[in-house]
C-alpha cells in the first residue's frame, strides 16, 4: 500500500494528447480526489513560491522575465538540452512537489487519490502508488488533437509527440491502461470498469450534494450534484436559456463532464438553473451560471455559489473564480454579500491565480474573486 494510511493511490501518466487529464477528471467524478503533480511543479518555482529563490540562485537572474516571474520557456530550453542542468533544478523542485502532495494527501477526506504526472516512471512518484495507470492514443489520434485542441501547428505536434519515449514503455508498467481513441462516452465506460475493479471497500463514491432547499416565488429550489446521466436536461436548459449561442447535444454535455463538474438547480421537478466549474491547480473556475429568468437572483444565486464552494474547499482550492456575463455582474449587491470582488486577472495576487484566470476567461466575461482560504500549498518557507 502507499505511504498514507487509508488512502489507495493511482499514478496517472501518458504521452501528450492522449487524454491524462480528461481521465482524471473522470475519476475526480466517480468520488477520487485528483492532482496534477505538473501543475504543482510549475507553482513551486512562481514568485512567492519557496522554489522561486532557488531556482534564481541555480540558473541566475537571466532566468527571470519582465514580469518578475520564472520564464519556464527559457529554463525548459536550458535544462532539456542539458541532463545536469535539468537534474539541478529536479533536485529544487521535487522535494517542493513531494512536500505539497504530503500535506494535500493528509489533508482530504477522500480515500482514493490520482496523481497525474507526465513523468511519473521516472520520478520517486512510483515508490508512493498502488497502481499504474497509463492512457494511449495512436500518434493520427495525438497528431489531431494537438492540432485541433491545443491550435499546434503540425511540424510542432509532431516534434513534441517524438521526443516523448515510446508509449509502449509505458503501456509495459501499467497496471490499466485507457485506450482513448473513440468517443468520450467509450472512454467513460472503460474508466467506469476500471474503477469498479478497485473494490467497493477501498473506493468512496462521489459525494451528493447537501439538499438545501429554499423557497422562491417558482416554489422549492434544492440544488444537486449533476451527472452525465442528466447531460439531456443539462442540454435542454443551455439551449433554453441560451441567446443565440451554439446549441449544444447530450454528446456535447457528456463531453463537458470531462472538463468540469455541474451543480443543478430545480423548482420542483424542473430545472432552472445550474453552474459549471472546475477545479484545477487548486483554484475553482465557474465558467456556467445560469438561470431562468423567472428567478429571484437573490435566493439563486447564493444556494448554487455555496455549495459550488463547499465542493471546492473539500478540495482545497485556496481561490474562487467566477467568469460571469455583464448583465449578472450588475447584480453587485448579491456579489458583495457573498464576498466577492470584481477583478481583473493581473490584480490577483498569486500567481497561479492569474494564470487560471487567464487561461479559463471567456471572451466578453467578467471575473470576480474570492479567497477561499488563506493557508496556501506552496507558501514561501
Amino acid at each position: 500500500m502507499s505511504k498514507w494510511a487509508g488512502k489507495y493511490v493511482i499514478g496517472l501518466t501518458g504521452n501528450i494528447g492522449t487524454g491524462k487529464s480528461l481521465v482524471r477528471r473522470m475519476l475526480e467524478h466517480l468520488g477520487a480526489y485528483g492532482i496534477d503533480a505538473d501543475a504543482l511543479a510549475h507553482r513551486a518555482i512562481g514568485k512567492g513560491a519557496p522554489g522561486y529563490d532557488l531556482v534564481i540562485q541555480q540558473f541566475g537572474q537571466w532566468v527571470v522575465g519582465e514580469d518578475g516571474q520564472i520564464n519556464r520557456a527559457k529554463l525548459g530550453r536550458l535544462v532539456f538540452g542539458d541532463p545536469a542542468a535539468l537534474k539541478a533544478l529536479e533536485d529544487i523542485v521535487h522535494p517542493l512537489v513531494n512536500q505539497a502532495l504530503d500535506f494535500i494527501i493528509k489533508r482530504v477526506k477522500h480515500k482514493v487519490i490520482v496523481i497525474e504526472a507526465i513523468k511519473l516512471f521516472e520520478s520517486d512518484l512510483v515508490n508512493v502508488c498502488d497502481r499504474f495507470w497509463v492512457t494511449y492514443a495512436p500518434h493520427d489520434v495525438q497528431l489531431k488533437r494537438l492540432v485541433n485542441k491545443r491550435k499546434m501547428t503540425e511540424a510542432d505536434a509532431w516534434q513534441r509527440i517524438l521526443n516523448q519515449a515510446p508509449q509502449e514503455e509505458k503501456v509495459k508498467k501499467a497496471h490499466v491502461v485507457i485506450k482513448n481513441v473513440g468517443s468520450v462516452e467509450d472512454t467513460w465506460k472503460m474508466v467506469f470498469a476500471a474503477w469498479n475493479k478497485i473494490g467497493a471497500a477501498t473506493t468512496t463514491p462521489a459525494k451528493e450534494t447537501t439538499q438545501r432547499k429554499v423557497q422562491s416565488q417558482m416554489g422549492e429550489l434544492t440544488v444537486k450534484r449533476g451527472n452525465p446521466s442528466n447531460a439531456q436536461e443539462i442540454a435542454e436548459l443551455y439551449n433554453r436559456l441560451s441567446s443565440g449561442g451554439k446549441k449544444m447535444s447530450r454528446v456535447d454535455v457528456v463531453e463537458a463532464f470531462g472538463e468540469k463538474a455541474f451543480l443543478v438547480l430545480r423548482a420542483g421537478e424542473k430545472v432552472v438553473g445550474l453552474i459549471g466549474w472546475q477545479v484545477e491547480n487548486l483554484v475553482a473556475r465557474t465558467t456556467d451560471l445560469i438561470f431562468d429568468p423567472a428567478l429571484k437572483l437573490d435566493k439563486a444565486v447564493p444556494l448554487l455559489v455555496d455549495e459550488m464552494e463547499r465542493a471546492s474547499k473539500e478540495l482545497q482550492c485556496e481561490a474562487s473564480l467566477l467568469f460571469i456575463t455583464p448583465s449578472l455582474a450588475s447584480e453587485q449587491k448579491i456579489w458583495i454579500d457573498m464576498g466577492y470582488e470584481h477583478r481583473s486577472p493581473q490584480t490577483l495576487s498569486v500567481m497561479a491565480w492569474q494564470e487560471a484566470a487567464r487561461e479559463s476567461m471567456p471572451p466578453g466575461s467578467v471575473l470576480f474573486f474570492k479567497q477561499l482560504r488563506t493557508d496556501r500549498i506552496l507558501r514561501p518557507i
